[in-house]
Formats: structure tokens, C-alpha cells, sequence
């Protein structure tokens, strides 16, 4: 009965279900290490938010090189970890980083050097200011002044971001639209860490014209989503190839031929019949010979009766 799978054209249906089932099955897992990887991310998040601050050393190691280079980036189990470090502001080379939206308002991040004890230096994310009111988000707006003498910092580690074109300086100040560290640091007279610091709190405190930037978490439960999706699709064309096959077999075999139709096995004589009488009731239709028959009868009746009288 189904001995027609072996022929090359349901040979050839099959192989490319196949390999459609295994491509989404790959899409699948692909999209099931994506969750894994956002929610260790978001697992990270949630345990910086309570744990003490180690030394920034521990998290980001010293550069090697001398001024312009970057050092080592941060391990992946670091990130989001909290630290602390002391040195001092460098206010000569403070970076505006555009285009950054909190509360649904586009403006600037703000990241300042500090200057360590070793001549190295890590750039501290000090929080983000709306822009000019009325002004273009290309309009450099009134940073507050860093703090001078020596500062104590706590906040998250980050690691560098990538694109965002070039760096430009203007009016004094570093202008990007990326935190690319690599990019920034040439721009600078001292080696810088491979991660900067999302500043949580300060010793002397931040000026509180700065907005904490806010940390959000990944949407992992999307992920999540699009494995079962792209499974069920996998599941769903072997199952279509399956049907597919089955209804095949059955019509070679005759056993979904065309059904006839009820008025094509009538009667006859119903067929034969006038549209008069196909439009009368079945107790007529009956009934009618029964009438008929009695007319002879009463005709012949008649004549007794008149020589009766």
C-alpha cells in the first residue's frame, strides 16, 4: 500500500522534509542557549545587587600597555559584579555618550576617568542628564563638575560596547555614541581597563543632577518562546508528511473514491414524475390511486339508482 514512498519523488519529499525538520530543531537549541546565556545574565544582575564590593582589581586587571592601550576585558562570570576603587577624576577628558534613553527621553551618559594609584585609569559611568530643553540631543548639555581630591567609587562592572562610529572631541569634552573602550582609550593620555564602572555610589556623593542608569534585565522568556515554536514546527512537518503520504495510500487504494449523490440514486419513476408531482406530499402521492379507483365504482352505482326510483 505504500510502496509508493520508495519512488524517487516521495523520496525526494521526504529528504527535504527532513532537512527542514532538522533546521528548525538547530533553530531551536540555538534559541534554547540563547536563554540559558540572558538568564545567566539576569542571575548575575540580581546577585550585584546584594553582594559586597570586591577590589576593582579582582574584575578588571591592569593594563599592560602604555598610554592608549586597553587592558584585559572582563571574565563573563564578572560582569554585573559590584567593585570599588579610589583615585581621582580626570575632568579634562569627561565623554558625553548621546543618545541614551531613560524614562522615554533621549539624552547623555556621562563617563569621567579616574585616575588610580598605578598611572591606569577606568572610566565611571556617572549617570545620565536629559538634554538642552529645546535643543537638538546633538546640543551638548551643562555637566556637572566631577568632584576633586580623591573619590571612592562602588558600582557594576561593564564590559566595553562595540560600533557607535568614531569619537569626537568638542568643546573640550569626548563625544561618542557608543562605550567603545578600545576607541576612547586612544583618545586618552593614560592606559585604561578593559570594562567600565556603572556608578552605584560615591565618596564625596554624586551631584544629584545625575539620573542612576537603570539595569535591566534580558527578556529571556522570549527566547524561551521560540524554542517550543520552532519544535513544534519541526514536529509539525513530519506530521504533515506523514498525513500527506497516508492520504496518498488510501487514494491508490481506492478507498477515498467520489461518494455518489442522493438524488442520483432516485427512483425512476420519481424522476419521470411532472413537477406537479414531485412537488406534492408522500400521503397524497399515496392516496391518489385509492381515488382513483373509486370513480368506476360510483359511476356504475348510478344507473341502479335511477331505475330504482
Amino acid at each position: 500500500m505504500y510502496r509508493f514512498l520508495l519512488t524517487p519523488r516521495w523520496l525526494g519529499y521526504l529528504a527535504l522534509t527532513l532537512v527542514a525538520a532538522a533546521v528548525m530543531v538547530f533553530l531551536g537549541n540555538w534559541q534554547l542557549d540563547r536563554y540559558h546565556g540572558r538568564t545567566a545574565i539576569n542571575d548575575r544582575i540580581d546577585a550585584g545587587a546584594t553582594m559586597t564590593p570586591a577590589p576593582l582589581r579582582d574584575a578588571l586587571p591592569a593594563p599592560a600597555g602604555g598610554p592608549g592601550s586597553v587592558g584585559p576585558a572582563p571574565a563573563e562570570r564578572l560582569t554585573w559584579s559590584r567593585v570599588t576603587a579610589t583615585g581621582r577624576y580626570d575632568s579634562a577628558n569627561v565623554v558625553l555618550v548621546r543618545g541614551r534613553t531613560v524614562d522615554s527621553t533621549v539624552g547623555f551618559e556621562v563617563l569621567t576617568p579616574l585616575v588610580l594609584a598605578d598611572g591606569s585609569a577606568v572610566l565611571v559611568d556617572r549617570g545620565w542628564i536629559p538634554p538642552v530643553p529645546g535643543g537638538a540631543a546633538t546640543v551638548q548639555p551643562a555637566v556637572p563638575a566631577a568632584p576633586t581630591g580623591e573619590v571612592t567609587v562602588t558600582g557594576r562592572v561593564v564590559g566595553s560596547e562595540s560600533g557607535g562610529g568614531g569619537v569626537a572631541r568638542r568643546d573640550g569634552k569626548l563625544e561618542a555614541r557608543r562605550i567603545d573602550i578600545a576607541r576612547l582609550a586612544k583618545q586618552l593620555p593614560y592606559p585604561v581597563t578593559g570594562g567600565y564602572v556603572l556608578l552605584d555610589g560615591q565618596t564625596p556623593a554624586a551631584d544629584p543632577a545625575f539620573q542612576a542608569v537603570p539595569i535591566g534585565h534580558t527578556n529571556n522568556w522570549q527566547n524561551f518562546g521560540y524554542v517550543w515554536q520552532w519544535w513544534i514546527f519541526a514536529v509539525m512537518s513530519l506530521v504533515g508528511y506523514g498525513w500527506v503520504a497516508r492520504r496518498e495510500a488510501r487514494r491508490r487504494a481506492g478507498l477515498d473514491g467520489p461518494r455518489v449523490p442522493v438524488d442520483r440514486a432516485a427512483d425512476p419513476v420519481d424522476r419521470a414524475a411532472s413537477p406537479a408531482d414531485r412537488a406534492a406530499s408522500p400521503a397524497e402521492r399515496t392516496a391518489s390511486p385509492v381515488g382513483s379507483a373509486a370513480e368506476p365504482a360510483d359511476q356504475a352505482a348510478e344507473p341502479a339508482e335511477r331505475l330504482s326510483r
